[in-house]
């Protein structure tokens, strides 16, 4: 067996687990049933033949990532409210007096009711929806995290002729904005149960790259800290986009503004390197690497409960052989 490295994600009330060949949405269910979706999936890169060039596979993984992202919160955000309409049914149900015939309303069947053709149908229709989402999801990235700091940047650069303390100042409040948008996040009800799940999704692949058996319970004993985390990799974004931008020398606003826009692939390329070489490497030098995002990994993880680890058991189950993975570890047998 090829090692392989398994990634995921947090999403509501569940997780999206990604592996090899496919990828998996494993959420929990009001009456406490695991719905589970596999939908097979090859990276561009591995169809392309790009995996071994730097850089560009890390723009192109990024892209698919955000894309896989939206598209499986969007998917479990379906369960929940499916679960809140039947909720909101009953509810009305049972307020209908003795000898009144409530409204008949047409059945909407649950997602996980649903044909695979229908499925299908579903999600052509909503895949123009989903690049709409991801655009306005990068705009406002774009907007919070690099042309606000860069703009706050460039004001400084007037009160002040050293184009790098202006950089390095941009830099700093970028960290400072990005810093308090998770704090301010994580302070949401539902963001503390995603965040929750974050922390099932890391500990179970820990529990599976240290070769235990995946039950609950050992998966719980495992740390929810991941170097290869996303929040690792945004970190690792900003502390970049410091070095880099402070070779860029403008003293045009708008061309201050467009070099930032036009560097975000090359940065999002390099960030993606680094986080790969930590995540394969033990030793000093990766230890330094991924010391800042496993720091604010605090932050947007926090510890589940047996049932979330269940859910994230489930997930990977779906897209990988554990057992024969598992067996790989203990003999040190990968390919």
């Amino acid at each position: 067996m090829k090692q392989v490295r398994i990634g995921g994600q947090a999403v509501l009330e569940g997780i999206m687990m990604k592996g090899p060949a496919s990828y998996s949405l494993a959420v929990r269910k009001a009456d406490g049933e695991i719905a589970v979706e596999v939908t097979p999936y090859r990276s561009f890169c591995e169809r392309k033949g790009l995996l071994r060039v730097p850089i560009v596979r890390g723009v192109i993984n990024f892209v698919e990532s955000l894309y896989i992202g939206i598209k499986t919160l969007m998917h479990s955000s379906e369960y929940v409210e499916d679960e809140e309409e039947e909720e909101e049914e009953e509810k009305k149900d049972g307020s209908v007096k003795e000898g009144e015939k409530p409204e008949k309303k047409p059945e909407k069947k649950l997602r996980s009711e649903k044909t695979e053709e229908e499925k299908a149908k579903e999600e052509k229709e909503n895949r123009g929806y989903m690049i709409v989402t991801l655009l306005i999801s990068l705009a406002f990235a774009i907007g919070l995290f690099v042309l606000l700091p860069s703009f706050l940047g460039g004001l400084l650069l007037k009160a002040t002729d050293r184009q790098w303390v202006a950089n390095l100042a941009e830099g700093v409040l970028r960290l400072v904005i990005f810093l308090a948008y998770v704090a301010i996040i994580a302070h949401v009800q539902e963001i503390k149960r995603t965040f929750m799940y974050h922390g099932a999704e890391h500990k179970t692949i820990n529990c599976l790259e240290a070769g235990d058996d995946l039950t609950p319970e050992n998966v719980l004993k495992h740390t929810r800290f991941h170097k290869r985390c996303g929040t690792s990799f945004v970190f690792i974004v900003m502390i970049i986009s410091i070095i880099v931008f402070m070779f860029v020398h403008t003293d045009v606003m708008w061309l201050r503004l467009l070099s930032r826009i036009l560097l975000i692939p090359v940065i999002a390329g390099l960030s993606y390197e680094v986080l790969q070489y930590a995540g394969r490497h033990e030793n000093a030098c990766s230890r330094i690497m991924s010391a800042p995002g496993l720091w604010v990994q605090r932050l947007t993880t926090k510890e589940p409960d047996l049932a979330m680890a269940e859910v994230a058991i489930r997930a990977v189950e779906e897209v990988i052989d554990v057992q024969e993975y598992l067996d790989c570890v203990r003999n040190h047998s990968f390919e």
